[in-house]
């Protein structure tokens, strides 16, 4: 594909909002320089509707461009058509690329090997424990982590990334729109090591429409998405459904058959996902090479291998050299309500601390 910059992001102005037109555009415009000089009756024999294309034919969209560039250039980010080198390669190859991203932060991320991770906005214990040290465990092995910013397990997510590498926050606004607010700051932590992106230009507000289209984006950067729980109407399972179509591996945390947080991701398995209950589930979905060198990579050492928190340290005591104890034994003698302590218990497996054996009994790997 041809165009400069400032061509798609004038076009892009348009079909941030209505993403469907974009293959046809592009079937039928190779160039963007060639929609924005074209005629009414050449956008009709595309079959668009007149309101599709009349902001296309103005002259004012690429004044706006040129603002937007402006208004980027000031806060110190860019912006990548997808005719440019710099365009993530695996999202350039989905059936509606976005036509501009804007990008606060390195994009050179999203052109690293990349893994997304979704989920509920109002997780368990359980699911944030997941979340966080899968992230943090991926990323510590040179992945990219993907996510939505969202509340919850997406934000989880991020901040297990940041830990250990980087990840990359795909937004349903401008990049002058946090949404929700309270992750202004965690926003600001991904741009500094990571990337914020969008396709959406500055002004936009967080609209239901635009999360099934972030969506869409945060499984086309992604080798592989990791759904950690979600109910069976989530918005996850709707993002891996996009991540199907764009024929990307799709992988679930199972959880509770009891848990309606956890009736998607079950479903998900049901259907063939593949379940994950540790990081080398994951990273063994991975094309060969990136397998091997995440594989072959080791992490954490002693220094981390070690209880972190008071209930960890109460949990590793009375695991001590008497053999395996069973998780109400446990819950007791740690003094550790039993939800809190499958979170717990859940984070010290995934570190390599502690092991689980048939029966829900738990001893010391270490």
């Amino acid at each position: 594909m041809t165009g400069n910059g400032v061509d798609w992001i004038a076009l892009g102005l348009i079909t941030a909002e209505c993403p469907r037109i974009i293959p046809r555009l592009l079937s039928f415009f190779p160039d963007p320089a060639d929609a924005l000089r074209s005629t009414p009756e050449e956008f009709g024999r595309l079959g668009l509707a007149e309101s599709q294309f009349k902001d296309i034919l103005s002259g004012a969209l690429l004044e706006r461009a040129d603002e937007e560039t402006g208004l980027l250039r000031s806060m110190g980010g860019r912006a990548v058509g997808l005719g440019e080198p710099d365009y993530p390669a695996l999202l350039k190859h989905i059936p509606d690329p976005p036509l501009a991203l804007y990008c606060l932060g390195d994009p050179g991320a999203w052109n690293e090997p990349v893994v997304g991770i979704v989920g509920a906005r109002k997780p368990s214990p359980y699911g944030r424990a997941v979340a966080e040290n899968l992230a943090r465990e991926l990323a510590g092995r040179g992945l990219v982590v993907a996510s939505g910013l969202a509340e919850g397990i997406d934000t989880r997510a991020h901040v297990g990334a940041m830990e250990t590498g980087r990840t990359i926050a795909v937004l349903g606004t401008g990049l002058d729109t946090c949404y929700p607010r309270q992750n202004r700051r965690l926003a600001e932590k991904i741009a500094a090591t990571g990337a914020l992106i969008t396709e959406f230009p500055f002004g936009s507000e967080p609209r239901g429409k635009h999360f099934p289209q972030r969506n869409r984006l945060i499984s086309g950067l992604s080798l592989a998405l990791v759904v950690v729980e979600a109910s069976l109407k989530s918005g996850s399972l709707i993002t891996a459904g996009l991540a199907l179509e764009q024929n990307r591996e799709v992988l679930a945390v199972p959880g509770a058959i009891t848990s309606t947080l956890s009736s998607g991701t079950n479903a998900l398995i049901q259907a063939g996902a593949k379940p994950v209950t540790r990081w080398q589930d994951v990273v063994e979905e991975l094309p060969g090479s990136l397998r091997n060198m995440a594989l072959e990579s080791e992490r954490c050492g002693p220094a981390e291998a070690a209880p972190r928190s008071g209930e960890e340290k109460r949990v590793w005591g009375c695991l001590g050299a008497g053999g395996p104890v069973h998780i109400d034994e446990l819950a007791s003698r740690a003094d550790v309500p039993l939800p809190d302590l499958l979170a717990v218990l859940l984070d010290m497996e995934l570190r390599g601390l502690v092991r689980q054996s048939p029966g829900k009994y738990y001893t010391r790997s270490l």
